[in-house]
């Protein structure tokens, strides 16, 4: 099994590019089921789980081949709609094939989920959005069945949960919604960029949608999509984990191909926490500065400061002077990175839904265990500000959602390799 090696207390410096957003492509490569014709998606990272959506559309019949972070989908024939086990289980993302399967041939049959252990995030928002416009929905040995007949048509769906909107489960309800007959209506929709990103892929394919990144998506129903080509957004949690890693470690990081009106909340933290921020274009740069602030954040939905960002930020917090508080509003759960930065010398303790930072001045290389795909840049994070060699195991976490991570960190400086 691989681990990374990274040797810390080396100042950043220099250019990275950003690669394409996972979270916007996984989606965007489901909605290629609702048209018989070609669609072409490029600027799409690539990843484990990348290839892990191409291996379920195949295994539905559909044709897909990626070439040079561009992905040609053809599913004019789909010969099969179970999407089983041994692929969903790895994946979170792969459950939004439901929606496109139920849309364009009115029938689906999906296994329920997997995906990083931060915590428990059923689905029970993407059966309610989908029994909202009329489906039939059953549990069957671990797959959710679903069947579309006369009743499947537009609906006002009420999407808000317990911990406030899902971006898979709006994704699945808007692709299910495109092909159905009248008006939907989505409430308490989720706003994320990756939502506006399928939304503006779903419009290019012919269907009629509005308020995409509002609260309130209208979506009125048409006969047939079309194929289309898209290019996928800047990914912008790994913009921001880019962003912490000048900060903690003093350096000074031009970060090219960002979105920056997708980082409000953060930028606003980061600066706030004593890094200096100079927005050029579409590049952010990024200078550490020495004089760190303790800083206090809550995790939201968007625009709200964003859960995927909660562990890296923490590494940063973990040397930085003073007391600072991380609540996690979206997975109260997530905070199994705390005891692996304790292994390396931080000083931070759960309490309920928060973390307790007691900044020390430095941090101690250690062997690590990632135990999902963001604490797994946490410890990279935390690595390349240790004194001595952090040794990172269960990497394959950090494959699932960084494109050539370990490429990208020694082209601006950074000791890291990857052993086997």
């Amino acid at each position: 099994m691989d681990k990374l090696i990274v040797e810390g207390g080396i100042p950043l410096k220099g250019e990275v590019t950003v690669s394409g957003a996972k979270n916007s492509a996984l989606p965007i490569m489901a909605a290629c089921l609702l048209t018989p014709e070609r669609c072409i998606i490029r600027n799409v990272p690539d990843l484990k789980d990348v290839h892990t959506m191409i291996r379920i559309l195949r295994s539905l019949g559909v044709k897909a081949e990626f070439c040079k972070n561009s992905i040609l989908i053809d599913a004019k024939k789909i010969d099969n709609f179970t999407a089983d086990y041994k692929l969903v289980s790895t994946m979170r993302a792969s459950f939004c094939v439901l929606g496109p399967l139920l849309g364009r041939l009115k029938r689906a049959r999906v296994s329920h989920p997997g995906g990083c252990s931060i915590g428990f995030r059923p689905v029970d928002l993407h059966l309610k959005g989908l029994r909202g416009l009329g489906a039939e929905i059953e549990t069957q040995s671990g797959y959710v069945v679903a069947k579309a007949d006369k009743k499947f048509k537009g609906a006002n769906i009420y999407l808000g949960g317990e911990f406030g909107s899902s971006v898979l489960a709006t994704g699945n309800v808007m692709m299910a919604a495109v092909l159905c007959k009248g008006k939907t209506v989505i409430e308490s929709a989720a706003c994320e960029p990756e939502v506006v990103d399928l939304g503006n892929f779903l419009i290019k394919m012919g269907a009629k949608i509005k308020g995409h990144g509002t609260p309130v998506v209208e979506i009125e129903g048409v006969k047939y999509l079309k194929g289309a080509e898209h290019k996928i957004i800047p990914d912008r949690i790994e913009t921001g984990t880019f962003m912490v890693a000048a900060s903690i470690t003093n350096g000074l990081i031009r970060i090219k191909n960002a979105e920056i009106s997708h980082h409000g909340a953060f930028l606003d933290r980061l600066n706030s926490a004593g890094a200096k921020i100079t927005l050029a274009d579409k590049d952010i740069i990024v200078k550490g500065l020495k004089d760190k602030r303790p800083v206090n954040i809550t995790t939201l939905p968007y625009p709200g400061f964003p859960t995927d960002m909660q562990a890296q930020f923490m590494s940063l917090m973990s040397v930085t002077p003073g007391i600072s508080v991380i609540m996690e509003k979206i997975y109260p759960d997530r905070f199994m990175h705390i005891s692996e930065m304790n292994r390396m010398g931080a000083r931070i303790i759960k309490e309920g839904s928060c973390a307790i930072i007691e900044g020390v001045k430095s941090l101690s290389g250690a062997q690590v265990m990632a135990s999902d795909l963001r604490a797994s840049a946490a410890l990279v994070l935390a690595g390349l500000v240790a004194k001595g060699k952090t040794e990172i195991s269960r990497i394959y976490h950090l494959d699932r959602g960084y494109e050539a991570i370990e490429q990208k960190f020694e082209s601006i400086g950074a000791r890291v390799w990857r052993e086997r």
